[in-house]
């Protein structure tokens, strides 16, 4: 019976030592009982290390808090608990030598803990079974990055890398339903390079681009983290200012208005001058939805290029008239 029990005992750590998973038991005060072959290679520390002594002690950089409440919970109820990498990304800091998944410099793993009853039929023990997902996690990240990337570029027009026009429009439906819900203060520009077709006709469209980007990025430059700009089409683009007053909007307009002025764009021996015209509309109760705030932002804007470009014009609205409104320019 001893030699049987002897057998049955040299059959089950081969089995042990050869399953692709880490295998640690523990009891209630965290002495380690079982430590395979899995474990002693990836930790670098041999059985007779550490059988018959406290697992924290022996194993650093192990989440102690997090793990002994782990133990408790699954000692108290008595069933099967699981750690998964998508919420924490290791246990034991182990690093990852597979060639398939050599991005990741350390091993993700998932976690089970399983209670083990004695011959008394108590909970006396705890196996902890240790599972390299790496390849899992790392295929998994990638599709992440790879979806986010690809909704990135469904959002952003590729030549001014700003907001495309179906994207930006979204975000000035939300920012209306916004202000209608808070009533918060939020203003919207719409601006336009000057001449842009004669820039075209005369240097031809490689030069136009170059122009449109320029324009572009001193927008990026100049607006806040939280502004939105989007390129509205063509040589047009529109900027929300959420939690800006008009009055406030007029600092960017004019000092976006400013740097594009004094830019050159160069390409070839070309040097290459433009000026930018600009309109102002800042939200009102009264307005019926955002297409509206708009249309009237656009309105402003043309006033500016009517009276001779380059130039900012807020619009306003006579309360006392009802309906009516007026431009006002601001004189450069």
């Amino acid at each position: 019976m001893n030699q049987l029990t002897l057998a049955d005992f040299h059959l089950t750590m081969q089995v042990m030592d050869n399953i692709d998973a880490g295998v640690v038991i523990i009891d209630k005060n965290y002495t380690v009982y079982a430590w395979n072959a899995f474990m002693e290679a990836y930790s670098g520390i041999g059985s007779d290390q550490v059988l018959r002594k406290n697992l924290f002690e022996v194993v650093e950089d192990l989440p102690v808090e997090w793990l002994k409440n782990k133990i408790a919970s699954t000692l108290k109820l008595r069933m099967r608990s699981f750690s998964c990498w998508e919420d924490r990304p290791r246990i034991f800091n182990f690093s990852n030598f597979s060639p398939v998944t050599g991005g990741s410099s350390f091993m993700y793993q998932n976690m089970t803990l399983t209670p083990l009853k004695s011959l008394d039929g108590e909970i006396s023990h705890i196996c902890l079974t240790i599972t390299d997902v790496s390849d899992i996690a790392r295929n998994k990240t990638h599709l992440r990055e790879s979806n986010a990337q690809l909704t990135h570029l469904s959002m952003t027009d590729r030549l001014t890398q700003l907001y495309n026009r179906g994207h930006w429009e979204v975000c000035l439906a939300e920012e209306f339903e916004r202000c209608q819900q808070t009533g918060l203060p939020s203003t919207l520009i719409m601006l336009d390079i000057d001449h842009f077709k004669r820039v075209n006709d005369t240097f031809g469209h490689i030069i136009g681009d170059a122009v449109i980007r320029t324009v572009s990025s001193l927008l990026r430059g100049s607006k806040r983290q939280n502004d939105i700009a989007g390129r509205y089409g063509g040589e047009e683009f529109g900027v929300i200012l959420p939690g800006t007053t008009a009055e406030h909007g007029l600092y960017f307009t004019e000092r976006l208005r400013n740097r594009v002025e004094e830019a050159t764009v160069s390409v070839d021996v070309r040097n290459i001058r433009v000026t930018i015209s600009l309109g102002v509309c800042e939200w009102a109760p009264w307005m019926k939805n955002y297409e509206q705030w708009l249309s009237l932002s656009d309105s402003a804007l043309y006033s500016s290029k009517k009276n001779g470009r380059n130039q900012t014009t807020i619009y306003l609205r006579e309360e006392c008239k009802n309906e009516n409104s007026f431009l006002k320019t601001v004189n450069i």
